[in-house]
């Protein structure tokens, strides 16, 4: 795949930096599928990501697609359910990208961890904008569920997740695929969240998967599910 930087400004987060993959013999013209990745460095380096779909694409389990590698910045400040980074991803980055290349449907938005919160929260408060959301071991945290008090955004997380489950009606059309590893302490949260999702009426799957709360328990997670929720987003 060739690679290319990018450097977005003047967002509510200040500067977002992240980097598109394409693939070779692909030109910016040409109608793909595109998938944002939180963390997108890391799932590139530590989960192999862009080597897996490179290879999927070569056994036709998927069509060529571009990959957007958004690197974090501060991480924990963007990702802990931050209103101000999904109004940035959604209304200055991803613009942007568009403005670069074209695009086949609408994209897929991958995460783990916070990175999986904070795709969630995207699509949720800026609807329509994402074909297919790809959640691994999200840290949906909840009050009397989770013992992670300390952790600084605590409030702000909890608060978010208590809004997603008070909604009783649809709130996006995006295909929504959750994975969460049998190991973790994160997989009663997430089968919380898939059952609160299901029942306003969303169109989502959760795999409980064996390992934990790691890069390679997600890079495991990959086939079949991450190529379900490319082959299956809204176009």
């Amino acid at each position: 795949m060739a690679r290319t930087r990018m450097a977005v400004s003047d967002t509510p987060v200040g500067d977002v930096h992240l980097a598109v993959d394409a693939p070779v013999g692909t030109r910016r013209s040409d109608p793909l599928p595109l998938l944002v990745a939180h963390d997108g460095p890391e799932y590139s380096r530590r989960a192999h990501l862009v080597s897996t779909l490179r290879t999927a694409t070569g056994e036709a389990e998927v069509p060529p697609t571009r990959v957007v590698l958004l690197e974090p910045g501060p991480r924990n400040e963007r990702y802990a359910a931050n209103p101000d980074w999904a109004e940035a991803l959604t209304q200055h980055v991803l613009p942007r990208v568009l403005t670069a290349y074209a695009i086949d449907g609408k994209p897929t938005l991958m995460g783990a961890s916070l990175g999986a919160l904070a795709s969630l929260q995207a699509e949720w408060l800026h609807p329509g904008t994402f074909g297919a959301l790809f959640l691994q071991s999200g840290s949906f945290f909840r009050k009397r569920v989770d013992d992670e008090e300390d952790f600084e955004f605590w409030d702000r997380v909890t608060a978010f997740v208590s809004s997603v489950r008070r909604v009783r009606r649809r709130r996006t059309d995006a295909r929504i695929v959750m994975t969460c590893g049998t190991g973790e302490g994160n997989l009663t949260n997430n089968r919380q969240m898939s059952q609160t999702l299901r029942r306003s009426g969303h169109d989502v799957a959760l795999a409980e998967l064996p390992g934990g709360h790691d890069w390679p328990s997600w890079h495991s997670a990959f086939d079949p599910h991450l190529f379900d929720a490319l082959d299956r987003r809204e176009r």
